[in-house]
């Protein structure tokens, strides 16, 4: 019995280092990969979802929007203008 209590004071504070300390690791890394990501070409300006498994989505790419249907089965290119830089207000 005594040995058993040894070991448990010993490995309980051990592991709970290592569970710390890997949490902290995940966290500086996820930092470092965000920071890296930087500036972005495709940005998600927009979606709706028409039905289950189904949604709108506009996409801005280098000064364009493309308008692309999303399903479980894949993505089609519906339609592609130039991005607008005009901000629409909503009604009250």
């Amino acid at each position: 019995m005594l040995w058993y209590v040894a070991k448990l004071l010993l490995l309980l504070p051990l592991l709970a280092g290592l569970i710390w300390g890997s949490l902290w690791l995940a966290k500086k890394t996820q930092g470092v990969a965000v920071a890296r990501a930087g500036e972005k070409s495709a940005r998600l300006k927009e979606t709706t979802m028409l039905g289950p498994g189904m949604r709108l989505a506009v996409i801005e790419f280098h000064g364009r929007e493309i308008l692309v249907g999303a399903s479980k089965h894949g993505l089609v290119r519906l339609a592609e203008v130039e991005a607008s830089r005009t901000v629409v207000e909503p009604n009250p």
